[in-house]
């Protein structure tokens, strides 16, 4: 499982001209599921953000948590993350979870976050969207279980 994290002074994603999702202060993130992912990742994924510290405290060190500064999250999720461009010109998505897999374990990582008592927005699965992005920063993170 991949997350791109960027750290948003706000951010929200469209369908159909529509907005479905979003945030003010807090973390985009971009999530990709692949074969191999199960609760397990997506458990130490939500926890790893969760508790992550990106955001600055009054002396400009990245001191302060979602928590700290009443954050939200917006979770899209982006199979395209597991895109190989190495061969040819047009990349493989061999390595993306099919959707049967990869929607539950996006909703399980959403609750995982919810759980923890954040408020968590989304995109539409499989949905082309267009999302708009203020990063803050910029703080951009991917990360990996």
């Amino acid at each position: 499982m991949k997350a791109l994290l960027q750290r948003v002074s706000s951010a929200n994603v469209k369908v159909d001209g529509r907005v479905v999702g979003q945030i003010d202060r807090g973390y985009v993130i971009l999530l990709g599921v692949t074969h191999e992912d199960g609760q397990a990742e997506a458990d130490w994924l939500a926890n790893k953000i969760a508790g992550l510290r990106l955001f600055e405290d009054g002396e400009g060190k990245m001191n302060l948590s979602l928590f700290d500064v009443d954050g939200s999250v917006l979770v899209v999720s982006q199979f395209t993350l597991y895109g190989d461009a190495r061969k040819g010109r047009r990349p493989s998505f061999t390595h993306a979870a099919r959707p049967d897999h990869a929607e539950p374990l996006v909703d399980y990582f959403c609750d995982k976050l919810r759980q923890r008592s954040l408020t968590v927005a989304t995109g539409v699965f499989g949905a082309m969207m267009q999302v708009e992005i203020h990063n803050d920063g910029p703080v951009t993170l991917m990360l990996e279980r």
